[in-house]
């Protein structure tokens, strides 16, 4: 599946919508990072990825790793859209029994590659799973998201250091840089600046992008693809809370559920086909 720029927007679309409908459903969850990410996580599946939902567990599949796993509602949701699993389920997000709890479980959930939640973790797993396949000779390539909070964990750097020492060229990370976590902006909790000059001290292969840009996306990840003997970092300049106006730039929005009535004010902004 090779979705065109438009075919990429609407599916964005569908894609915000569900996270506000299942975050909804929920009464709890995490709407500002999760909507900040649809357009990476709609590149990779739809456009990038070497993946089947037929065949979830294919040894030679690209691999992806949220490592911010508490924005678990875009990946449920792409992964829905995706085929791994009924979009019916989305409707039992945080519930009791569901598959679909707060964070990601790859024990569960159809197309999950990693368990995550503990911030730092996922990018150390990844880094894994691309030395795995540096070792056993494959070929497929390695994605992960993390949050520009997340980025004050230190196991996170570690992680990057191991990357660039092993020359894993089939490692491709992304940063979702919107500026805010949880407690406010990230540049007065515990700033992590200057990213970009970081990942490039730390010998990675660094772009910076739009993060919400399918085009700028998709030539970044071409890019990482002919990098030679090390990881590449794509800092994709982000807005928490993307495409509902009253969540945009808003800390307040990291981790609560709208209500029913912000619900249909949400739908009612970001538009396209049910």
């Amino acid at each position: 599946m090779k979705k065109n720029i438009e075919e990429l927007k609407q599916t964005a679309k569908v894609i915000r919508k569900d996270i506000i409908k299942m975050l909804t459903e929920s009464g709890s969850g995490h709407p500002g990072g999760s909507l900040s990410a649809v357009e990476i996580l709609t590149t990779l599946y739809f456009n990038q990825m070497n993946v089947n939902p037929e065949k979830a567990r294919d040894l030679n599949r690209d691999r992806f790793v949220l490592s911010k796993g508490h924005a678990a509602p875009v990946l449920y949701s792409t992964l829905a859209r995706r085929g791994y699993f009924d979009v019916e389920e989305l409707k039992t997000l945080r519930k009791i029994g569901s598959i679909l709890q707060g964070h990601p479980n790859m024990n569960e959930v159809p197309g999950v590659d990693m368990s995550t939640g503990s911030l730092g973790q996922g990018i150390s797993a990844a880094v894994g799973m691309a030395l795995a396949g540096k070792l056993d000779k494959k070929d497929y390539r390695v994605y992960t998201l993390l949050g520009d909070g997340e980025l004050e964990e230190g196991q996170v750097w570690e992680a990057a250091m191991s990357a660039a020492h092993y020359k894993l060229d089939n490692l491709t990370a992304f940063v979702d840089y919107n500026g805010l976590q949880i407690d406010g902006p990230c540049a007065e909790v515990m700033s992590a600046e200057p990213i970009t000059d970081k990942f490039r001290a730390f010998r990675w292969n660094v772009i910076e992008v739009d993060g919400h840009s399918f085009e700028q996306l998709i030539n970044a990840i071409e890019e990482a693809k002919s990098v030679k003997d090390k990881p590449t970092m794509i800092v994709c300049k982000t807005v928490k809370g993307k495409g509902v106006s009253f969540m945009e730039n808003e800390a307040g929005w990291h981790g609560n559920a709208p209500s029913k009535e912000q619900c249909e004010k949400a739908l009612d902004e970001i538009g396209g086909e049910e």
